[in-house]
């Protein structure tokens, strides 16, 4: 018997058609084969790229090993470098029922919020936590690494002061990775950083803002009070960076006059992992609530008056303001927020106390066995970071490395230690054998010490008083609390996602599991690149992959979210003009169409957007860009399009579109959201483009994590690789390149393998299969659901790429059904909703992806006809034109099991509109949202308590 492939090929796993039902497939839709379809879909304009060089597949097992093999060669010493960045115990319960668990980590954006309450009320933990540490009004819910949330508070500042005020100034004290990223971000805003020492600087009315490090990146805390005071008196928004772990103990910037406050939570349980993800927080007075950036969770009602949580303030997002609104910032890190919401639940406030003051007595127990021992210690206060002076620093580092240790090496003569909350006094008698200071045990030396810090820094405030943080100590208690809210979140552990333009494919568990090896996950960022050399030889390798899928020439992994991806692209552009001379060439040519995160990018970027219109079949109206190109020939920088569009289609002129911005002298940006129609057929590089961002939650399985982590790494041709990101704090980037964008050099590093590992264990073919078959299952749902409802936009052979858009604006118009209700009625059905209204009002924007079954897109089918039919009895008079299934939907298990029902349907047609679902059914776990509501009477944290209701 010929075996023609390995019975454990994961193509297969991957996949959701079988091959009987492919041919089926096919014969629904027309086409005689895959390659039939294909022609008729992709123009043969395009399809000219060479063979991709992947190579063959890898089974689960075979790839395993090989990145295991590859990431062994990492050295794991013990890291003490600090810097915002600390080693962290991630507590057993949480590891594996929150990052290990596709339940929390395959759900979307919690747009849907009847079926998201789980992790909303989570992210209220978050931001109730956030804004009780740091003694602020309000928090939001996670930015993407400590350096961009600085720089999102730097516009804030601009926001607050209505742009009247343009310097910013920033404390020689922050971390460098800080200073650099907001340096980056300034100059196209036209913000002039003044970096320098606060002692020198005068808090007067020229400055819009100050940014202020708290404790200092080399560990001393100072007494900003007087400064602070003359910020406030000359209206300068002060923003500080903090530490959480190090507020339990210190004087909260809230109470000493701060205005926002950012930092990160990565110490809160979520590992090194080379630099991400981690959840950033940012904090504020509720007076700036209207100018945070990102997303922010607040408390509404539900259609029967109960309490429900809902994204708050979107009247703030990209797609309504766009290169007005305040960021164009769209994945947060959902999963890593929570992850330090649980954390902060499991400990409590006084298991944080109990932590912080043990990091703190040993870091006073560090220094006092060097002072005995005759080395120099600053004699500032610190928390968790020593100080030494007076050495030979290189040496001393070396002689660190060489014991098992990385220090952080602060100038020739200046080092820091950071300890943590692994650290034992074993480690701090090792560190003292560096330096030769030995003479008493660390033991011993405790003894000498008393945590906490005297006078006006001690913290008098309590903090997360709520019920939430005193009740779940107990594993039992807390497990039982993570899958009761996990059981109110619909992910892909319950259902398809078919949401238009963002990807919910698998995240596989093979893809998945090297996440957690600590060769991955327990490296600091900034380790000396000789210990990282099995990282850079699988992220070479996956480079190598990208440039070949992408067609480009060079990669840079430092985006670590899809819009900063975009930024990083634009500035590159940006970058190209200013070197070749040519500063006037700021005009953005982008289509309507376009997702709402590119004109906010380009405004970001000191770019003026020109919108380009779309024609009658959803494509670029050419007649407009024709126009426009020639109005602004002389002053075009770029053009943002993305492809497929994001109606759904592969235009034709495409390659004629990037021609006429290349012969005006313009550079072509392709948003890559919708890659996963593209790859192995064709590419960015081949069509024309200059630089496209690649969404790897999307195309290349990352999961999204209700909500975030992402990575937008960017791929550009050799004209944009020599101004490609650089870091100062690792060797990467451009020979001219735009500046650091990312906290980290190579951004959210420890979740790169899970691509590595899905573009392996695919190969070649298996790339271009999973292209087929969401091309195939995108036009398989659209040819079942054509008859009944009208398709958008279609190609010329009446075709659609990997999505489609449903309209549903002829039911509003014919008895008042709107896409609301039926997206609503849809969770009756236990299914996701599409992409609502967006990027059309009135519309269902749908994407199965490749990994769905047949079975579960008739199941999508089926319920969208059922639907239908429930429509048409409102629409012919059979049911009440208000008082009907899809206006009262979703309907929850309490409405449907309570004594009350006023509806002229039955409870069994409310429930259980298709038979199917008596057997597997999820319930919502509120009815309708009150969005009106929740914006009018904003609750963004959880109520305080005077004492707390211990469980036990």
């Amino acid at each position: 018997m010929r075996c023609t492939s390995h019975p454990d090929q994961f193509e297969r796993r991957h996949n959701g058609p079988r091959d009987h039902e492919e041919k089926d497939m096919l014969t629904t839709v027309g086409a005689s084969s895959m390659q039939q379809l294909i022609e008729e879909t992709i123009p043969s304009s395009i399809r000219n790229r060479p063979p991709l060089k992947v190579g063959e597949a890898m089974t689960e097992t075979d790839a395993t090993l090989k990145l295991f093999n590859m990431v062994s060669k990492n050295k794991l010493k013990k890291s003490y470098i600090g810097m915002g960045y600390y080693n962290t115990i991630t507590p057993p319960p949480i590891l594996r029922n929150i990052i290990q668990n596709p339940g929390w980590y395959t759900p979307y954006t919690p747009y849907q919020a009847e079926i998201s309450q789980g992790r909303m009320e989570s992210l209220v933990n978050y931001q109730t936590m956030i804004a009780d540490i740091t003694a602020m009004d309000i928090g939001q819910a996670s930015l993407l690494d400590e350096a961009t949330a600085a720089a999102e508070a730097m516009a804030m500042c601009q926001t607050i002061c209505k742009s009247k005020r343009k310097k910013m100034f920033i404390s020689d004290l922050c971390n460098p990775q800080t200073i650099a990223v907001c340096q980056t971000r300034a100059e196209p805003m036209d913000i002039e950083v003044i970096v320098g020492k606060v002692e020198d600087a005068k808090m007067d009315s020229s400055l819009m803002g100050v940014l202020l490090p708290y404790p200092a990146t080399d560990g001393t805390i100072h007494d900003y009070s007087s400064v602070i005071k003359q910020a406030n008196d000359n209206k300068v928004t002060v923003v500080m960076v903090s530490d959480l772990l190090a507020l339990t103990m210190l004087k909260p910037p809230g109470e000493i006059g701060a205005d926002i406050v950012v930092g990160n939570t990565q110490r809160f349980g979520v590992p090194l992992g080379y630099g991400g993800p981690h959840a950033a927080f940012l904090t504020c007075k509720d007076a700036h609530k209207r100018a945070v950036p990102g997303r922010i969770i607040g408390l509404s009602r539900d259609a029967a008056g109960n309490p429900a949580y809902r994204l708050a303030l979107q009247a703030r997002e990209q797609h309504i303001r766009r290169e007005k609104a305040n960021s164009n910032i769209c994945t947060a890190q959902a999963l890593l927020a929570n992850t330090a919401s649980f954390y902060a639940v499991y400990h409590g406030p006084e298991g944080l106390k109990k932590i912080a003051a043990r990091v703190n007595g040993l870091a006073k127990t560090l220094a006092l066995g060097l002072k005995q021992s005759g080395v120099k210690v600053c004699d500032l206060p610190f928390f968790d970071t020593v100080k030494i002076e007076g050495v030979d620093a290189q040496a001393v580092c070396k002689k660190a490395v060489d014991a098992g240790m990385n220090f952080r090496q602060l100038d020739k003569q200046s080092v820091t230690i950071s300890l943590d909350e692994t650290t034992n006094p074993s480690d701090v008698d090792a560190i003292l054998a560096v330096f030769g200071a030995n003479k008493s045990s660390a033991e011993k030396l405790s003894e000498q010490v008393t945590p906490g810090f005297d006078g006006a820094l001690t913290r008098q405030s309590k903090f997360m008083t709520a019920e939430v943080f005193n009740k779940y100590q107990t594993e039992t208690e807390l497990m039982r609390y993570m899958f009761h809210l996990q059981s109110k979140d619909l992910g892909l552990n319950t259902s398809m996602i078919p949401l238009g333009s963002c990807t919910m494919k698998l995240n596989s568990a093979s893809e998945m599991v090297p996440v957690t090896w600590p060769e991955i996950n327990s490296i600091h960022p900034f380790v000396p690149v000789d210990q990282v050399q099995g990282y850079h030889e699988f992220l070479d390798e996956l480079n190598k992959w990208l440039m070949d899928i992408t067609g480009f020439d060079a990669i840079s992994q430092q985006p670590n979210a899809g819009a900063a991806g975009e930024y990083a692209g634009l500035m590159a552009i940006r970058q190209y003009h200013k070197h070749h001379g040519n500063t006037n060439r700021n005009i953005c040519l982008i289509p309507r169409a376009a997702h709402g995160t590119n004109p906010a990018t380009a405004a970001m970027c000191g770019m003026d957007v020109v919108p380009i219109e779309c024609d009658d079949m959803g494509n670029t109206d050419m007649n407009d860009l024709k126009e426009k190109i020639e109005l602004h020939k002389a002053n075009l920088g770029a053009l943002m399009i993305t492809y497929p569009s994001t109606h759904g289609v592969f235009e034709d002129t495409v390659v004629e579109i990037c021609k006429m911005v290349h012969d005006a002298g313009g550079l072509v940006y392709m948003d890559g959201a919708n890659m996963n129609a593209q790859v192995g057929f064709c590419s960015p590089g081949h069509i024309g483009a200059d630089v496209c961002h690649l969404n790897l939650h999307k195309t290349f399985c990352i999961p999204h994590g209700g909500g975030g982590p992402g990575m937008g790494p960017i791929g550009v041709n050799k004209k944009l690789a020599p101004f490609l990101p650089n870091h100062p704090m690792g060797v990467t980037g451009g020979e001219h390149g735009i500046g650091a964008i990312s906290a980290a050099p190579w951004g959210s590093a420890s979740i790169l393998p899970i691509s590595w590992m899905y573009i392996q264990m695919m190969g070649s073919r298996g790339l271009e299969r999973a292209t087929e078959l969401a091309i195939l299952n995108a036009n398989y749902m659209k040819d079942r659901l054509k008859n009944e409802f009208e398709i958008l936009f279609t190609g010329k052979n009446g075709r659609v790429a990997h999505e489609f858009i449903i309209d549903l604006r002829p039911f509003k118009a014919s008895c008042g059904i709107d896409a609301v209700d039926i997206a609503k009625r849809l969770c009756d059905y236990s299914l996701h909703a599409p992409t609502m209204s967006w990027p059309v009002a009135g519309t269902l924007m749908v994407e199965p992806t490749e990994s769905e079954s047949k079975f579960e897109i008739d199941r999508f089918c089926d319920a969208m006809l059922a639907i239908r039919e429930e429509i048409r009895e409102v629409e012919q008079g059979k049911a009440d034109p208000e008082n009907n299934v899809l206006k009262n939907a979703p309907h929850t298990m309490a409405e449907v099991l309570g004594d009350k029902w006023d509806h002229p349907y039955s409870r069994d047609k409310a429930a259980y509109p298709v038979p199917a679902l008596r057997e597997r059914k999820f319930w919502p776990s509120i009815k309708r949202i009150d969005d009106v509501y929740g914006d009018k009477n904003l609750v963004l944290r959880l109520a305080k308590t005077d004492q707390a209701k211990a469980a036990n």
